[in-house]
């Protein structure tokens, strides 16, 4: 026998790779904290102020929530133990199902375990050879590799175009039986938002099913905080919805809504809902807390809502390319090394932001992203647009 010529790290380039992901300055680290507390991050006897949550409304501290978390660990344990088709289900996780199933207008809901393991599981389900998929270009991991993993064949139209969509859609609807429509309703790296009246026409005019991913979404817009679908007045014209408990709400887990027979099918057909240990009854029960307090202070989105139009403007003013128009508020600087210093310099002054690069944005589209939270005053803020003008001014 042969003596092995190389380890298996050589044999499928993983130093290589490392390598060449640090020359891009695209190599990823881990950078753990020691805790954080109402939108604040402690870490070796220094505070910085966290601008790389998605706590959106901040409740993720909110003592009900914790109060509410601690009471089911004392009752029923730190985990489910089980897959829901097996011993891991309990009657309030379908609480939680129905009462989201009803603030986004759908029929029933499933919990999944996280936004990427429902999207994955939805997508992968729903479709497969002889299928098609229609997705924006710029759409979350989690939707891409659904639809790699379904096996059907898939289009990419370019970022919020609909003349695209209108265009590939009539050259290729045609061919298939089923065809699905994938868009997020905020999107997570830009901050904008589709034309959604104007992704309803076109599915509708080309007999397509409409998927929203409303995870950066669910709980800011719309009266109730369902979402841009009632934001607009859409919902009962999307089919699905998908959102997350893990940002607005503060929690962790996710939901897909649609149809009493979409939700029986998953229940049956979505491998990451079948085979995954259910939620810890701790997060379900702090995830119907913190539809509670969706209800019951809404003036939460309102503030976080107004300082995120406060903050983009001002960027604006200074002559900084921003985008979008929500809580997430994209500074773009171009080259990485920009971006990797502005960010430097920032968490030297006490703001914990960290730079987005390629592949997770476009090459030559790195950027600072800053997501905002009811925890961020105007006072912070005004401080936090000082301190990136005075980087400006002396760079």
């Amino acid at each position: 026998m042969e003596a092995d010529s190389g380890s298996k790290e050589d044999m499928v380039g993983i130093e290589e790779f490392l390598i060449e992901r640090e020359k891009e300055h695209a190599l990823r680290r881990l950078k753990p904290k020691d805790y954080t507390q109402e939108g604040k991050i402690y870490l070796d006897g220094r505070v910085y102020y966290d601008f790389s949550s998605n706590d959106y409304l901040g409740l993720a501290g909110h003592p009900r929530v914790k109060a509410e978390a601690k009471k089911i660990i004392e009752q029923l344990g730190s985990s489910a133990s089980a897959s829901r088709l097996l011993s891991g289900d309990f009657k309030f996780y379908h609480l939680l199902e129905e009462r989201v199933a009803q603030l986004v207008g759908k029929e029933k809901a499933l919990i999944f375990n996280s936004g990427y393991q429902a999207n994955l599981g939805l997508i992968s389900a729903l479709c497969r050879r002889g299928d098609v998929i229609f997705l924006d270009r710029l759409s979350h991991a989690s939707i891409i590799d659904g639809v790699l993993l379904s096996g059907a064949k898939f289009f990419r139209f370019r970022h919020n175009d609909l003349s695209h969509l209108e265009f590939l859609l009539r050259k290729e609807r045609r061919k298939f039986k089923n065809a699905l429509i994938v868009s997020e309703s905020n999107f997570s790296m830009d901050g904008d938002q589709p034309d959604l009246n104007g992704l309803v026409q076109l599915k509708e005019k080309f007999n397509c099913w409409l998927m929203l991913d409303e995870a950066h979404s669910f709980g800011i817009f719309g009266e109730n905080g369902a979402g841009m679908a009632e934001e607009e007045g859409l919902s009962s014209r999307v089919e699905i919805i998908m959102a997350t408990f893990g940002k607005a709400l503060g929690s962790f887990g996710a939901f897909v809504a649609g149809s009493s027979k979409l939700i029986e099918f998953l229940v049956n057909a979505s491998r990451s809902f079948i085979y995954s240990t259910a939620l810890p009854p701790a997060v379900v029960a702090s995830n119907l807390i913190a539809l509670s307090l969706l209800e019951e202070e809404p003036w939460r989105r309102k503030i976080l809502l107004e300082n995120s139009s406060f903050f983009r403007e001002e960027l604006r003013k200074k002559g900084l390319e921003v985008r979008g128009s929500t809580q997430i508020v994209p500074l773009v600087l171009g080259e990485i090394e920009k971006a990797i210093q502005l960010s430097q310099y920032l968490f030297e002054k006490g703001y914990w932001v960290f730079p987005i690069r390629y592949p997770t944005v476009p090459e030559k589209e790195a950027r600072l992203r800053f997501s905002l939270s009811y925890h961020h005053s105007r006072n912070l803020l005004e401080s936090l647009i000082a301190e990136i003008s005075s980087f400006f001014d002396g760079s």
